[in-house]
C-alpha cells in the first residue's frame, strides 16, 4: 500500500477517526494503532503478521532483561542477541533471495528503530517501555515502515500517553505536509524520472554529454523530492494521530561541506550511523588519530552496503567516507574557526559540495560500475545536444531547484499562513493539489526509491 494511493488515504482516514474516538481510553487507542500497523504490513504480505510481532516481542523482553541485569558480560550477550535478531532480519529479506520467502518490503527501518531501543537501554540512555502494547505499537508504527524517518523508540512510545486532542494548528500542519509530499513525489520526482533520468541511466551511450549531465542533475533532484516527499507524508500522517516524528531533511544541497551535507540529508539515518555504528567502532579513544578517519570511511562503506550488496553502493559509501575523513582532517589542521565567509565564498562552497555529492549519486543510481563509468565518460566527452531535453523537463527542474533553495523562513511563513487559514481554504488548497496531480501527474505513481532499502 503505497503512501501516494487512494487506498492509503482511505486507510489513514479510517485510522484517524477510529483513533480519536478511542483516544480517551489509552488501551483502546493503542489497540487501534497496533491493528492499523499490522493491517498495513499485511497489505504488503501476510508473512509480516508472523515476523513483526515475534521480533518486537523478543526485543521488548530483551529490553526488560537489559534493564534488570547488572553483569557486564551478560548485558553484552543480551544486547548481542537483539543486534543479531534485527541485522539477521534485515539481511534475510534484503540479501538472501535464495531463502524460501520473497517479501516486497525491506525491514531495514523497522530493524534500525528496534536497535535504538535495546542499545539505548544497554547504554543506560533510556528506560524500557512500561507497556508491552505501547512498545508493539511504536516498533511497528506504520508511517515509518517504508522509509523512516528512523525514530528512537524511547522518544516515540511515551507520546502514546498524551491526553491532548488534535489542535487545529497541528491538523492544518499535517494536511500541509501531506499535500506538499504528494506534490514533491508525483509532480516533481516522478516527472523528472519519466522525462529523462531513467532513460539516461539505463542507456547513457545513446545521449550526448549535455543530456547525460542534465539527467544526473535531474536524478539529484528526483532523489531529494522522492525521499523528502515520503518523509513529509509520513510526518503528516503521524501528526494526524498526535505523534511527532523527527525531521529528515534540511535543504541538503545548500550544504557548505560534506559534513554539513550529512547533517542535512537523511538526518535520522546519519544520526543512527553516528550514534550506533561510528561510536561503537574500536580505536576512537586511541591516541592514534588515524582511527577517527578510518572509522568514518568504514561507517560510510557499511552505510553504502546497507543500500545494497553491490559495488556501486560500496563505492558510493567509500566516496562519502573519504570525503568526510578529509574534511575532518582539514578541520583539525585549521584549528580555530574562521570568520563567516562572504556570500561568494558560501556560494562556491555549496557549489563544490553539491557536485561532490552529485558524483556519488551517479554511482548510487547506476546499475553497475560499467554504467557509472559510461555516464562519467559521456559527461566529460564534451558532446552537446539537447534534442532529448524537453522544455517541460527544464521547467520542472528549474522550479524544483529554486524551491529547494528558498529560505527556511519563507517555508515557515507559508506553513503558518496555511494553518491560520479557514478550514474551507485549507480544503480548497488540498483539492487543488489533487486536481493538479490528476491532470499533470503520471498515469500511476512509481514506488518510493527508498522503499527497496
Amino acid at each position: 500500500m503505497l503512501l501516494t494511493t487512494a487506498a492509503y488515504f482511505s486507510f489513514l482516514a479510517a485510522v484517524f477517526f477510529a483513533y480519536w474516538l478511542a483516544a480517551r481510553y489509552r488501551l483502546g487507542a493503542l489497540a487501534v494503532v497496533l491493528f492499523a500497523n499490522y493491517f498495513f504490513y499485511a497489505r504488503w504480505d501476510l508473512a509480516y503478521l508472523a515476523i513483526i510481532p515475534a521480533a518486537s516481542t523478543c526485543d521488548f523482553f530483551i529490553g526488560q532483561a537489559l534493564h534488570r541485569s547488572t553483569h557486564p558480560g551478560l548485558r553484552r550477550l543480551i544486547v548481542t542477541l537483539s543486534i543479531a535478531l534485527n541485522i539477521g532480519l534485515i539481511a534475510s529479506v534484503k540479501y538472501l533471495p535464495v531463502l524460501p520467502w520473497v517479501l516486497p518490503l525491506a525491514l531495514s527501518f523497522y530493524g534500525f528503530q528496534s536497535l535504538t531501543y535495546t542499545i539505548d537501554i544497554y547504554r543506560r540512555d533510556a528506560q524500557p517501555a512500561e507497556s508491552y502494547l505501547a512498545y508493539l505499537a511504536s516498533a511497528s508504527f506504520f508511517p515509518t515502515t517504508v522509509a523512516g524517518p528512523i525514530t528512537r523508540l524511547s522518544t516515540l512510545w511515551p507520546q502514546w500517553s498524551k491526553r491532548e486532542m488534535l489542535s487545529a494548528e497541528n491538523g492544518g500542519k499535517a494536511l500541509f505536509l501531506i499535500g506538499l509530499g504528494l506534490v514533491k513525489k508525483l509532480l516533481i520526482a516522478d516527472f523528472l524520472a519519466e522525462s529523462l533520468v531513467n532513460r539516461v541511466f539505463d542507456l547513457p551511450k545513446l545521449y550526448s554529454g549535455a543530456e547525460v549531465l542534465a539527467g544526473a542533475y535531474g536524478y539529484a533532484l528526483q532523489l531529494y523530492y522522492d525521499f523528502s516527499g515520503y518523509t513529509d507524508i509520513a510526518l503528516g500522517s503521524a501528526l494526524l494521530l498526535g505523534i511527532t516524528l523527527p525531521p529528515n531533511f534540511n535543504r541538503p544541497y545548500a550544504a557548505q561541506n560534506i559534513s554539513d551535507f550529512w547533517r542535512r540529508w537523511h538526518i535520522s539515518f546519519s544520526n543512527w550511523l553516528r550514534d550506533y555504528l561510528y561510536f561503537s567502532l574500536p580505536g576512537l579513544r586511541s591516541r592514534w588519530k588515524v582511527f577517527a578517519y578510518l572509522n568514518l570511511v568504514i561507517t560510510m562503506m557499511l552505510g553504502g552496503l546497507w543500500h545494497g550488496a553491490g559495488w556501486t553502493f560500496l563505492v558510493w559509501g567509500a566516496w562519502h567516507g573519504v570525503g568526510l575523513a578529509v574534511h575532518r582532517w582539514w578541520q583539525t589542521l585549521r584549528g580555530k574557526r574562521t570568520p563567516a565567509p562572504a556570500l561568494a565564498a558560501r556560494f562556491a562552497r555549496a557549489f563544490l559540495t553539491f557536485h561532490f555529492v552529485l558524483i556519488g549519486w551517479i554511482f548510487f543510481r547506476a546499475s553497475s560500475l560499467d554504467t557509472a563509468r559510461d555516464i562519467l565518460y559521456q559527461i566529460t566527452s564534451g558532446t552537446i545536444s539537447f534534442v532529448n531535453i524537453t522544455p517541460a523537463f527544464v521547467l520542472v527542474a528549474v522550479f524544483a531547484a529554486a524551491a529547494h533553495y528558498i529560505p527556511k523562513r519563507w517555508y515557515d511563513g507559508g506553513l503558518r499562513l496555511y494553518c491560520q487559514s479557514p478550514y474551507y481554504a485549507q480544503a480548497a488548497a488540498i483539492a487543488a493539489v489533487v486536481v493538479a496531480i490528476r491532470y499533470a501527474g503520471g498515469a500511476s505513481a512509481a514506488p518510493f526509491i527508498y522503499s527497496r532499502f
